[in-house]
């Protein structure tokens, strides 16, 4: 059986994107070196790899949804951490959602069922 082991995200600095995730989602970091870092993002690890350039694109080809009951407060503690609301939140009868960037720019959601 094959699983997932965990998601590798590739940035400019692993020890301070794993910062900002850990904060974001309460969980533990460990920044092995300068070029490699995790969050233990409970039930996956988010790894972070240094790479020599910047991000390339403006839009992400994956990207993370990360849920919170509360969809107003979650923003608001995305934007502490130096986060950026790129779009409007989205609410309907089932649930809602806000497009946000981390702090190298790699789109993710917050949303809420």
């Amino acid at each position: 059986m094959r699983k997932i082991n965990e998601i590798v995200i590739d940035c400019v600095d692993p020890a301070a994107l794993s910062s900002f995730w850990a904060a974001l989602l309460g969980a533990s970091r460990l920044v092995r070196d300068a070029n490699w870092a995790t969050v233990a993002a409970d039930p996956v690890t988010i790894a972070f790899q240094r790479v020599p350039e910047g991000k390339q694109s403006p839009k992400n080809r994956l990207h993370l949804d990360v849920e919170d009951v509360d969809l107003a407060g979650a923003t608001r503690h995305a934007i502490a951490l130096g986060a950026r609301q790129l779009g409007e939140p989205i609410t309907d009868a089932t649930g809602g959602m806000v497009v946000m960037a981390d702090v190298e720019g790699n789109e993710f959601c917050l949303v809420t069922d």
